[in-house]
């Protein structure tokens, strides 16, 4: 395994690590959901229980993830198959096993490519002014919205939609194939040489631009409303079932543990690196930018539509409708929304960037591909599937984030506390650490994160979704 490591790419520092782990953390679910989930449920009625979640999530199963993949030095293929050679000696039943998270993985980002083409366009009319130009008309925003995103029923439906219009007559494939390229590169380039580097630009541009846009939203008339909406505590509320519910998922899903992204990092880590205190980093982070960008749409919302913030949806509509007529009526409002929307597509290329990783690096591991054909092999057949799928994206999405992100977490959290023996994974825990990580952390993740992990299939079946 060492020599393994010696020839692998991996991160050339702690905080490249860091910053492409919160890269693939700060994603659309920090953006468009976060903001809406924490004013509907009350502020710090919702915040405090996120919290507690984020704490529990981020000291047990991004912890456990980071460890399987170093422990591995491989992705979640090879490190579940690691788990049940040392249970069992036989590693073929675990590598079975550990392509339900590469699915994942590379399902979520095919849909995930859908978006980053809104983002791209999004972001390019904002830089140019035509998002400016439609003004503040809802018929406008919105129609422009519905040319981007077509709707179907069906995947039949959608894909006969795409056939009959035409690839590149229906949808906004141009820009699915710019965002997708873009990012493709940033692969290509390597884990040191790409991601490592793109996000040690990116992420610190985009806490810097969220948070000079937060202290501008700060002097316009009205948004002290805002700031209500997210300070507001209301006891009765943490009684409620539905507020708990919601609060884990959008930590559970906000922090990437799906047994893929996470694991496939974590084998990318040296090994002189303490993997308690970069999880700590990563959850922290992820959280200031998610609250960051609730300090700007909150306020930004009651500035100019009053109590009509309690009618805002969350999902793409929030950030590609509703924002952008709150930006184009706000004082600097063409300025608010391009920064904005630079943000948003850091955000994305980060995300997606760790989503194809896994996949890419299967195709590495398990058949000795090059980096630039396993990247090439990976990103034809996103973009192909991901054009076609443009109708269908949001159910295509709801199927992954439903059903396959928190399998995988599952699967991963039985792998790392049930079948690897507990003082392998805890030698894998402490690796790089100063001290011995404390005797609570085995059991809290065995007995409570990976019911949890449970919880998120089964009450994601329920309500349609929690994350």
């Amino acid at each position: 395994m060492s020599n393994q490591l010696e020839t692998r790419d991996g991160f050339q520092s702690k905080w490249g690590f860091i910053l492409a782990c919160i890269g693939s953390a700060v994603g659309m679910g920090n953006i468009w959901r976060f903001p809406i989930m924490v004013h509907k449920y009350g502020g710090l009625t919702f915040l405090l229980p996120y919290f507690l979640f984020v704490i529990l999530i981020g000291s047990t199963g991004v912890i456990e993830e980071f460890a399987l993949g170093r422990r591995a030095a491989a992705g979640p293929v090879g490190a579940f198959g690691m788990c049940t050679a040392e249970r069992t000696g036989k590693k073929t039943v675990g590598e079975g096993i550990g392509a339900i998270p590469i699915i994942g993985s590379m399902m979520l980002a095919i849909g995930y490519t859908v978006v980053l083409g809104w983002i791209f366009k999004y972001a390019f009319m904002s830089i140019s002014g035509g998002l400016f130009s439609l003004g503040t008309s809802m018929d406008a925003i919105g129609g422009a919205f519905s040319m981007t995103a077509p709707e179907a029923a069906s995947l039949g439906e959608a894909l006969g939609m795409m056939v009959q219009g035409g690839i590149f007559g229906i949808g906004n494939a141009l820009w699915q194939v710019i965002g997708l390229v873009v990012s493709l590169v940033i692969m290509a380039l390597g884990v040191a040489g790409g991601i490592e580097k793109a996000n040690k630009i990116m992420m610190p541009v985009l806490f810097f631009l969220f948070l000079g846009l937060g202290v501008y939203i700060f002097t316009l008339p009205g948004a002290s409303e805002g700031y209500k909406y997210i300070f507001t505590l209301n006891p009765a509320g943490l009684a409620s079932m539905e507020v708990w519910v919601y609060a884990f998922g959008q930590a559970f899903f906000s922090l990437s543990v799906a047994g893929n992204g996470s694991v496939i990092y974590g084998s990318y880590l040296s090994r002189k690196e303490s993997i308690p205190s970069s999880a700590r980093n990563v959850a922290i982070f992820d959280t200031l930018a998610a609250l960051l960008a609730a300090f700007v749409i909150i306020p930004s919302m009651a500035v100019m539509l009053g109590e009509g913030i309690n009618d805002v949806p969350g999902g793409p509509g929030l950030m590609f409708v509703y924002l952008v007529n709150v930006f184009n009526g706000m004082p600097g409002g063409r300025i608010v929304g391009m920064i904005f929307f630079i943000c948003v597509l850091f955000a994305g290329v980060s995300s997606i960037v760790n989503l194809y990783e896994a996949p890419i690096a299967f195709l590495q591991e398990k058949f000795n591909f090059s980096r630039v054909l396993s990247v090439l092999s990976i990103g034809i057949i996103g973009c192909v599937i991901s054009i076609m799928i443009q109708p269908w994206t949001s159910q295509w999405m709801d199927v992954v984030s439903i059903y396959i992100c928190p399998l995988g977490a599952m699967l991963a959290g039985i792998m790392f506390f049930y079948i690897l023996k507990k003082e392998t994974a805890l030698s894998a825990v402490n690796e790089g650490h100063n001290k011995k990580i404390g005797g609570w952390f085995y059991p809290l993740g065995k007995f409570l994160y990976v019911p949890l992990a449970l919880i998120a299939l089964i009450a994601g079946a329920i309500y349609g979704g929690i994350g």
